[in-house]
């Protein structure tokens, strides 16, 4: 059940998977993984549940234990934010990979390869789920790729029409939101770094899509967009979305956003009127864990722009990138100065005429 609480706190989704579950010197420096890797584990397949069960448990306990209101279990089971649930598709080749440019110009990147109809056969994420929701009495969120990202990231030998693709992987996605809602998740987020990245085809038919995927949720929606991970993205972003206002038209509730780093500028908050903002606060392109103060600061500004009502507060997103006592200090900071911003709104509430 969500906190009823003004400023609460959550993550976007990730947090650091431990070294004796992945070469971390291979995460930080390979490319994001868009299909499954042979070896990303440093576990033996025979152990590999065990050991994931118990990642996810040490995520579960230092986000509860840093004081975030609504948690995930660090996406730890996955090697990357998409790959487990777009490989498990029908439709989707699980042998042969194809190739496409990543977002760094001059890169390529294994991404899935659509040969036939996409259908989703099985629930995905379900157990992953089902296990975060019993090992926590915090409210939780799961996070999903979303169709617009899935059809921009894949090979596509079938539909030969970005949309009709597009509609497809938001098909599968609703099947999947649906059944975490049912399974007791408070928040689904459903991931679309690619509607900043690809704009022009994002206003021809991301909506459209992202309102297919969410059709008759049973719980609170979110939706994340970014710059792409500071790890992988390194230098100076932009401070402006290329599509953000866009979203106001969608049905998802809440938009989720990197704010810290890229220094946004935060005028751009205006245009979501109708939807709370989860705003991120925690610079993960620092190794410089944030002061409460600090992060009060950045809280305050994003307040001149909207009520304390419609903020939700987290780090930008990247987490799994960070040095896990990095990661945990600077959720505690996230925590307290959400705490500082939340005591001097109840002063102010109790001192009005």
């Amino acid at each position: 059940m969500l906190p009823h609480k003004l400023l609460p706190t959550t993550v976007v989704g990730s947090y650091p998977q431990p070294d004796w579950l992945v070469d971390r010197e291979t995460l930080q420096h390979g490319t994001v993984p868009r299909v499954l890797q042979a070896g990303f584990w440093r576990v033996p397949d025979a152990a590999l549940a065990e050991a994931l069960d118990d990642a996810a448990t040490v995520a579960i306990r230092d986000m509860e234990r840093a004081g975030i209101d609504v948690i995930t279990d660090g996406e730890v089971r996955r090697q990357s934010y998409s790959s487990a649930f777009a490989t498990a598709l029908g439709g989707v080749d699980p042998e042969r990979p194809g190739v496409v440019q990543g977002r760094r110009a001059g890169t390529t990147v294994e991404v899935p390869r659509v040969v036939g109809p996409i259908a989703r056969e099985r629930p995905v994420l379900l157990d992953a789920a089902r296990f975060l929701r019993a090992a926590t009495d915090r409210a939780v969120k799961v996070t999903v790729p979303g169709p617009f990202t899935l059809s921009q990231q894949c090979v596509d030998e079938h539909y030969n029409d970005p949309r009709a693709l597009a509609l497809a992987f938001a098909e599968a996605v609703n099947a999947e939101v649906r059944d975490l809602f049912a399974a007791g998740v408070d928040v689904v987020q459903i991931d679309e770094p690619w509607l900043q990245a690809r704009a022009e085809a994002a206003r021809a038919f991301g909506v459209e899509a992202i309102d297919r995927a969410l059709d008759e949720a049973a719980g609170v929606t979110a939706l994340h967009l970014c710059f792409g991970y500071a790890a992988k993205v390194p230098g100076a972003k932009p401070n402006t979305y290329e599509f953000l206002g866009e979203l106001d038209a969608s049905s998802v509730q809440q938009v989720s956003i990197e704010a810290a780093q890229p220094q946004l500028d935060l005028r751009s908050l205006q245009t979501l009127p109708s939807k709370t903002v989860i705003a991120g606060v925690l610079d993960l392109g620092s190794p410089d864990v944030e002061t409460p103060e600090l992060v009060a600061e950045r809280i305050r500004a994003a307040l001149r722009h909207l009520p304390p009502d419609r903020l939700v507060l987290a780090p930008d997103c990247g987490m799994k990138y960070l040095p896990r006592p990095v990661a945990f200090a600077k959720l505690q900071a996230l925590a307290q100065g959400a705490a500082i911003v939340r005591r001097e709104l109840e002063i102010m509430e109790d001192a009005a005429p």
